[in-house]
């Protein structure tokens, strides 16, 4: 049974940072493109990060900010954060798929639980 599961949500201020883990069971996440979604409240699920097994993407809203990496190891995807702005404010949510790097959500297989992710100005 695949499970993924998100940790490292929190509230904090505007130009902080936080580092998201994606913790995920049942699969072998480097043989996985894991992305990285959030979805702010009457907002649709967007895109933030993917990263394949050698390389990762991340959205324009969130570069030069948002690093995703993996630690195949500890088969844990994480992502950090830094100068978070009030507009970063969502559910943070990880995903599984076993194609080829898409920002679509609907092409992700699996899903974990979300993280809240508060930025307060």
């Amino acid at each position: 049974q695949v499970q993924l599961v998100e940790s490292g949500g929190g509230l904090v201020q505007a130009g902080g940072s936080l580092r998201l883990a994606c913790a995920a069971s049942g699969l072998t996440s480097s043989m996985y493109v894991m992305g990285w979604f959030r979805q702010a409240p009457g907002k649709e699920r967007e895109f933030v990060a993917a990263i394949t097994w050698n390389s990762g993407f991340t959205a324009d809203s969130v570069k030069g900010r948002f690093t995703i990496s993996r630690d195949n190891a500890k088969n844990t995807v994480y992502l950090q954060m830094n100068s978070l702005k009030p507009e970063d404010t969502a559910v943070y949510y990880c995903a599984a798929q076993k194609g080829v790097l898409t920002i679509n959500p609907s092409q992700y297989n699996y899903w974990g639980q979300g993280t809240q992710v508060t930025v307060s100005s």
